[in-house]
Parts: structure tokens; sequence; C-alpha cells
């Protein structure tokens, strides 16, 4: 495995994993129209145009080596708050789960944080997520909860995690 810095001519191949990443992790918790809603507005060729166009933000792409397929993606942001990166986006495709892929993920953008100078990730999750169970794994730790209204009468029922690196 390894992570590739992702670029303009990526976003297409972003919004693909992220389709279906969502439509597996979510298909129970989240309503298709909900779904379908916060893909567009979140994973729009105009939204991670901009993300990437800001210098703290970071795509990779996670790509398998020995099948030669993308396998998901990692998006964060250093100095999110002070002395802290925010881990926004880390997806991988189903048939990619129990590889350690998201391990191998996770230890990357620890070094990343480390050579920011930032000194805690934080991260949202779903608090339906069966990956807050990885998050937790991993040394993250439950600090909030939080309803954060989205729009079109969608909101986001997470729990806010933090981990110290």
């Amino acid at each position: 495995m390894k992570l590739i810095k992702a670029t303009e001519k990526d976003i297409p191949l972003i919004q693909d994993l992220a389709k279906r990443s969502w439509e597996n992790a979510y298909a129970e918790i989240l309503s298709r129209e909900q779904m379908k809603y916060m893909l567009e507005n979140m994973y729009s060729e105009i939204e991670i145009s901009l993300h990437l166009k800001n210098p703290n933000y970071h795509y990779y792409l996670v790509f398998d080596e020995v099948l030669n397929l993308f396998d998901g993606f990692l998006g964060y942001e250093n100095h999110y708050e002070n002395q802290t990166t925010k881990l926004h986006r880390i997806y991988l495709v189903p048939e990619s789960k129990g590889k350690g892929l998201g391990k191998k993920t996770l230890e990357f953008l620890n070094e990343k944080v480390k050579k920011s100078g930032d000194s805690r990730i934080i991260l949202n999750v779903n608090k339906y997520n069966s990956a807050k169970n990885f998050y937790k794994s991993q040394g993250f730790e439950i600090y909030k909860e939080t309803v954060i209204d989205v729009g079109n009468g969608f909101v986001m029922d997470d729990f806010l995690m933090e981990k110290n690196v």
C-alpha cells in the first residue's frame, strides 16, 4: 500500500471512492436521500477543488500496489484549531476492509500531523457508525456529542473524537 497525494485531476476518483464507500458505510444509518444530498454537496467538484487550494488541506489516495487499484482516500486539515489537525475524511471501499489499510493510513496521518507541528487529531464520526470502534482501537477517545444541521432538513448525529500524537 502507498498513499499518493491527490490533485485536481483526481477529483472524479475521489468522488467515485466516496460514493462506493458511503453506500456501504451508511446504508443502514442514513436515508438514500440524505446520502445523495451529502455526497452531492460535500464531494462536489467545487467543494473538493476548494479543499485542494487550501495549503493546510490534504487529500491522499490509498493505492494497492499488488492489485494495482485504489482502495480509498484520506482528507485532513492541519492547523484546523490551535495545535490540531482535523481528520475530515478517511474512507475505504468495502472490498478493501480488513486488510489493515485503515490502520496504516492513520499511522501515515500521525506522521504528517507531527511534521506539521500539530499535536492533536480530531474527527467526527456518526454515532451509529461502527468506525467509532476502529477509532477507539487506534487511541481516539470521545470528548463530545454533537448534532450538526447540514441543510435540506438533514443532520449529522456525531461523536467528536480526539487523539494526541
